[in-house]
């Protein structure tokens, strides 16, 4: 019985540790992620609308960008207002649309208002 226990608290425990261990912090998704810049042109409940910088190699497809709102990191910035000049951190496919569209979207920083 007690063999039991110990075994299922294990199990418990090594699900847990591996949940837990999937969330990567922001500096990990900087490093590892590609990233999109641009200006903030409208917000609503479930995407951004992204002017992307001209200076941004995605600008040579894609002048603006319907981003996701739903981000996997806690810590992104989430208080958008048009004209806020942010990065998007997500997993490199933009989809082919009029606005292009970001649907998987793993950070976003605030860089300053334009």
């Amino acid at each position: 019985m007690l063999r039991k226990i110990l075994s299922t608290l294990l199990c418990l425990g090594l699900a847990v540790s591996l949940l837990t261990g999937c969330a990567r912090t922001i500096d990990e998704i900087i490093e590892e992620e590609p990233s999109v810049r641009g200006t903030v042109a409208g917000v609503n409940a479930k995407y951004f609308l992204l002017d992307v910088d001209r200076e941004d190699p995605a600008y040579e497809t894609a002048s603006r960008i319907s981003v996701s709102r739903d981000v996997e990191n806690a810590d992104s910035y989430t208080s958008l207002k048009a004209g806020d000049h942010v990065a998007v951190y997500f997993d490199g496919v933009i989809a082919e649309s009029y606005p292009a569209q970001i649907s998987t979207v793993y950070a976003v920083l605030y860089i300053g208002e334009t």
